[in-house]
């Protein structure tokens, strides 16, 4: 009797194994609905895992709702997630480690985390290239570090582009630099089935 059991038994580690290599992890996709038009953005978790987990953690929380771009600079890039459209900053969740030596390059519309000048400090705060913008990869940052690339605008590039366009200028009581002088308003965020 036991030999007619063993070959099923050592079958189910196998069978298990199977079952795993054939469980793929898709690339979920996210919607963002902003003033200006939506976008839809695919994250790849094989490349950058913990920070596509943090960005659909804040996006399950409903915390990008009623955020603002806050930063726009033509030709460079998009910044949102992290100020509400009286551009009080929003309490976060602890911060994430990079990964971007394992992420995308910082391509023109892909999506990455911002961060300070410390390279483990992204949060909530993501920006959407609108340019090629090498110089923000791990390779070639002058920190090396460089700005995780996460995801990719599959869908609304253009509305990315309007948003970059947008005129900016001082805000007095951030004291930051190019912000939109009308706000850009992300709407909402959420998951696409």
């Amino acid at each position: 009797m036991k030999l007619r059991f063993r070959p099923l038994l050592a079958l189910v580690p196998l069978m298990m194994g199977l079952n795993g290599a054939q469980a793929v992890t898709p690339n979920p996709k996210v919607l963002i609905e902003t003033s200006m038009g939506n976008m839809v953005v695919q994250l790849n978790p094989q490349r950058a895992p913990e920070t596509v987990k943090n960005f659909l953690r804040y996006t399950d929380e409903g915390f990008f709702d009623g955020t603002v771009f806050h930063r726009v600079i033509p030709g460079f890039m998009i910044q949102g997630g992290g100020f509400t459209s009286t551009m009080a900053k929003k309490e976060t969740h602890e911060p994430i480690k990079n990964e971007a030596a394992g992420g995308f390059n910082n391509d023109k519309y892909t999506i990455a985390m911002a961060r300070t000048s410390d390279p483990h400090s992204a949060t909530s705060q993501f920006f959407i290239n609108v340019a090629d913008n090498d110089f923000l990869n791990q390779k070639k940052s002058p920190d090396g570090w460089g700005y995780c690339a996460f995801g990719r605008v599959i869908e609304g590039q253009s509305v990315a582009d309007m948003i970059s366009l947008v005129p900016t200028g001082f805000h007095p009581r951030t004291r930051m630099q190019d912000v939109p002088r009308e706000p850009v308003v992300i709407k909402h965020v959420r998951r696409l089935p």
